[in-house]
């Protein structure tokens, strides 16, 4: 079963999870439906490319990256949104630390329920 995670979160309160020695997420809270992540990437860091059948929405919250999405790349910096419908290959290369902002449908099970490298 799917724990549902809190309705009101302060960004101190929850630890980070390193994922690769460039990047390290927190999530921020989920039920079965959504989840929305916060990833913060040093520069040089890279998002292997990868599918999942999840959508995601993602907002750069500071920094520039290298958004692939389906073999077309683009630039985004603060303020921009990039979405990934299902199953549809992406990923990411940090050109300025930054963070991102992923919302997942539905939620994904293998963040909650993978160990810490």
């Amino acid at each position: 079963m799917i724990q549902f995670n809190k309705t009101l979160v302060t960004d101190d309160e929850l630890p980070w999870e390193v994922v690769d020695p460039k990047i390290k997420r927190k999530i921020m809270s989920y039920n079965e439906d959504i989840m929305l992540v916060k990833v913060a990437f040093e520069k040089g860091g890279i998002g292997t490319t990868h599918k999942h059948p999840h959508l995601q929405i993602s907002y750069v919250a500071s920094g520039a990256f290298e958004i692939t999405v389906d073999g077309e790349s683009k630039v985004l910096k603060e303020g921009d949104v990039y979405f990934i419908p299902s199953n549809v290959l992406h990923g990411a290369v940090c050109l300025e630390d930054g963070i991102l902002i992923d919302v997942f449908n539905p939620m994904r099970e293998d963040f909650v329920n993978t160990p810490n490298p």
